[in-house]
């Protein structure tokens, strides 16, 4: 293996890590991944764009104040505007690299309209394939980079640090559990987000927050945990997980009726197309009544505008030109993650994060549609011109301690959360579900019940509704908007707490 202390470290073979690799370059960059590369990656089971202000019509400056509205108070500013900036360029290299996107007869770039956007400004590949191309096209890029090297079928377990307490390596464990240190000039977290924590989710299985319990053991600091993003249109036909109807359905006129033929969506402003958070409540609230729902999405050329779409109910004995698709709300994105600055910095010296996993604070209380491919490639650029600036050499990185146990609770985790800690919370549940989480994060040791711990207490600290954060038992928002902070001793002395009482 052609790695040494002077190598850049990323794990994580989704959008976030393969761009960030390959702006790295020439650097000598080692990028970990679980899975054979470009498999298993939430990128590539992203059905909507990339939102770019690119326009005749449009402005990253509306762009900003669409993604900053759809935050809902917790959107930074600066960060919007600047990430909303970058997307004309993020488009223009993937463009250089490959991206084959969709075109209008005349050449220019297609785009489409999705909820809570003011302008038709999402990029599209393959009509809603836009993930799986973006992946397949970085994955490319990435197997032919001379300075990136591979390691397949391997997971982070530990991040190593130094006697400075800089981050200076990984230890990765095997298939068959065999552990080895990997040193490294600069850590960069890519892993994704923690879908696969719910019984409900559009995320791969692996989607567990494990980049969280790496960071949160190495002392960072993680922020928001509790804003969670339940799509309002995952299919309800009994998968595992569940296939998405992607919102670009809605954004072309497909709309939501209760089992009684009622389009319960229009008297919202906004209707079919209002903020997600909003959509996943108006929905799941007619399922708390009884009412089953469907999208109908018998658009015209619907099969040539949306074939995964119509493959994905094909798999499923459903046609959508025909009859109408079953949908509930399911955990599809986490707007919490790693708290970072204007480089993709963590709190821990040594560490970077990138993607869904990082809190930059473009996302706030609720991802605006088609931000999310759009805030890792802007961050990759970033991330890779800090590193590249640092001339930061870590000393030896402190041997690996025993590796964490895998969670023998991972069933009963997921059904508590979908339960208590999903589109619709109050404190009972809340309360119950921390204390159910703790002891078994007590009992286990384990990074699951540790992360899913994490986003409960934070959820129950959070007494306001906001966004993706809904509590019953407090509809409102609070006056001020305020950002969560949540450490590792913090959450671990929860779980022994709770245990003793």
């Amino acid at each position: 293996m052609n790695h040494s202390p002077d190598t850049i470290v990323v794990v994580g073979g989704g959008v976030a890590g393969l761009a960030t690799a390959l702006r790295l370059a020439p650097l000598p960059v080692t990028l970990v991944v679980a899975a054979p590369l470009g498999a298993e990656a939430a990128t590539g089971w992203a059905q909507g764009g990339i939102a770019a202000a690119i326009g005749a019509d449009d402005r990253p400056d509306f762009h900003a104040i669409d993604t900053l509205s759809a935050g809902a108070g917790l959107s930074q500013p600066p960060v919007a505007r600047r990430v909303a900036g970058a997307a004309p360029a993020a488009i223009d290299w993937l463009l250089e690299i490959g991206t084959p996107f969709d075109r209008n007869p005349n050449g220019s770039l297609a785009l489409g309209l999705e909820a809570a956007h003011s302008r038709r400004r999402i990029v599209h590949a393959e009509g809603d394939g836009t993930g799986r191309v973006v992946l397949e096209t970085l994955t490319r890029a990435a197997r032919a980079c001379p300075s990136i090297t591979v390691i397949e079928g391997v997971r982070a377990c530990e991040l190593l640090k130094d006697e400075t307490g800089r981050v200076a390596g990984v230890a990765l464990r095997d298939r068959e559990a065999r552990v080895q240190a990997l040193p490294a000039r600069a850590m960069v977290l890519a892993t994704g987000g923690l879908g696969g924590l719910y019984g409900s989710t559009t995320n791969p299985l692996g989607a567990v927050g494990s980049g969280l319990a790496l960071a949160a053991h190495a002392g960072a600091v993680l922020r928001d945990m509790e804003f969670v993003q339940f799509h309002p249109t995952a299919m309800a036909v009994g998968a595992d997980p569940m296939p998405l109807a992607t919102e670009a359905l809605r954004g072309e006129g497909a709309r939501l009726f209760n089992a009684r033929g009622e389009r319960f969506m229009l008297d919202v402003p906004g209707q079919e197309l209002a903020p997600r958070d909003v959509v996943a409540r108006a929905i799941f609230a007619e399922i708390a009544t009884g009412q089953s729902v469907v999208l109908d999405a018998r658009l015209k050329d619907i099969a040539a505008r949306f074939p995964g779409v119509v493959a994905l109910c094909r798999a499923h004995g459903l046609d959508p030109a025909a009859a109408a698709i079953p949908v509930r709300p399911a955990a599809h994105y986490h707007m919490g993650g790693i708290a970072v600055n204007e480089a993709g910095r963590a709190s821990v010296p040594g560490l970077w994060a990138c993607g869904e996993v990082a809190s930059t604070g473009l996302h706030g209380a609720n991802r605006l549609a088609s931000n999310s491919l759009l805030e890792a490639l802007a961050y990759a650029g970033w991330i890779a011109a800090d590193i590249a600036g640092e001339d930061a050499r870590p000393g030896t990185p402190t041997p690996a301690g025993p590796a964490r146990p895998l969670s023998p609770a991972r069933a009963e985790i997921r059904a508590l959360m979908d339960l208590k800690v999903g589109v619709i919370r109050n404190a009972a549940g809340l309360e119950e579900a921390a204390a159910r989480l703790g002891t078994i994060a007590d009992r286990d040791g384990d990074d699951l019940s540790l992360v899913a711990l994490m986003v409960a207490e934070a959820a129950l600290r959070r007494v306001e509704s906001r966004g993706g954060h809904y509590r019953a038992d407090h509809p409102t928002p609070a006056t001020a908007a305020r950002h969560s902070e949540t450490r590792f001793e913090d959450a671990s002395r929860t779980a022994e707490v709770r245990r003793v009482a």
